[in-house]
């Protein structure tokens, strides 16, 4: 397989939150790792100089080289990360260097795809990028996001958002979840799970809450509750009964039921039901596809299945569902 390479480059600035700069390169390190490094990331961290940036923990980061060194380079993904202030009330309010800002706008003009991170939207708001399109911040910020920015349409609610080439996240620890969806878009759905399950996280889909977050991978200790899991994701539009799982297995009935309450502190159907809905929801957020193309190709049978198991696992519908957390508009 031949490598295609992918700059990846994260902005620096004073003030900037820690996490914003260092989690994203973590999931693409793994992401390389995780891929044989078909992947090709090149994750460098840009500054207007070469001198350390302290950032907002107080830690001090080295650039790996200036805005200007980057010139001439084809950037893939530009990572906007944020900074922030606190007033006399406690009240937090987001850092917006004009300088930077103007850096940013540059850096795009070059750029396949943009992104920002926590309070990093109101960077891309004031480079022009966000105008015309729906966007996310921390909630604490998403207020004043909207008013100071009125062409952009914000969304407080999901975890991230993508318009488009324009990516934008919410919260300092969601620059994981949105690291893991750019992964994702990149080199599939296979390899960002890989990545999440070495970073011991759930895999969030693409603007997804927490309540309907589905665990795909709980830790196991025994390799045939491991291969049973995989072969449940593989072979999600297939009957997949007890009996099945069990002949796949290599038990009787009655042991797998044991095994899966044992391991997973669930029953078999349920299991497979979560999957179920896992799969489902992914397709709903990021295809066009009918209820009942869905419903098929994730084992439900019919959308009637499909519904029971969306309001019993999710308290929503399908319908509502994709309404809510379509990635793109479609």
């Amino acid at each position: 397989m031949s490598t295609v390479r992918r700059l990846i480059v994260v902005v620096l600035f004073a003030g900037v939150d820690l996490l914003d700069v260092t989690g994203p390169p973590e999931v693409f390190s793994l992401a390389r790792r995780e891929s044989d490094e078909a992947a090709g990331y090149d994750v460098v961290l840009a500054a207007e100089t070469m001198a350390p940036v302290t950032t907002g923990a107080g830690v001090r980061v080295l650039p790996d080289v200036t805005f200007d060194e980057l010139s001439t380079e084809r950037i893939d993904t530009l990572i906007v990360p944020g900074a922030v202030e606190t007033d006399s009330r406690r009240r937090v309010h987001p850092l917006i260097d004009p300088h930077v800002v103007a850096r940013v706008r540059q850096l795009a003009g070059r750029t396949r795809r943009v992104t920002s991170v926590c309070v990093g939207a109101h960077i891309l708001a004031a480079a022009g990028l966000l105008d015309g399109r729906r966007a996310t911040t921390h909630w604490s910020t998403a207020q004043q996001l909207a008013a100071d920015h009125p062409a952009v349409e914000v969304d407080a609610d999901p975890i991230f958002i993508r318009e488009g080439d324009v990516w934008t996240g919410a919260g300092i620890s969601a620059c994981l979840d949105l690291s893991l969806a750019l992964v994702a878009d990149d080199l599939g759905e296979a390899i960002a799970l890989s990545v999440a399950r070495q970073l011991v996280m759930y895999l969030k889909r693409p603007s997804g809450q927490s309540q309907f977050s589905v665990p795909l991978e709980q830790l196991s200790t025994t390799r045939r509750i491991e291969d049973l899991r995989h072969h449940i994701m593989r072979n999600i539009g297939e009957p997949l009964t007890v009996a099945d799982l069990a002949e796949h297995a290599h038990v009787s009935d009655r042991q797998l039921t044991r095994i899966f309450k044992t391991e997973l502190g669930t029953t078999p159907h349920a299991y497979v039901e979560s999957a179920r809905v896992e799969v489902a929801r992914s397709r709903l957020e990021s295809t066009d596809a009918t209820l009942e193309s869905v419903a098929s190709a994730c084992g439900f049978g019919t959308v009637d299945t499909l519904v029971r198991a969306f309001r019993r696992r999710l308290d929503t519908t399908p319908t509502d569902y994709r309404r809510r957390f379509r990635t793109t508009r479609a």
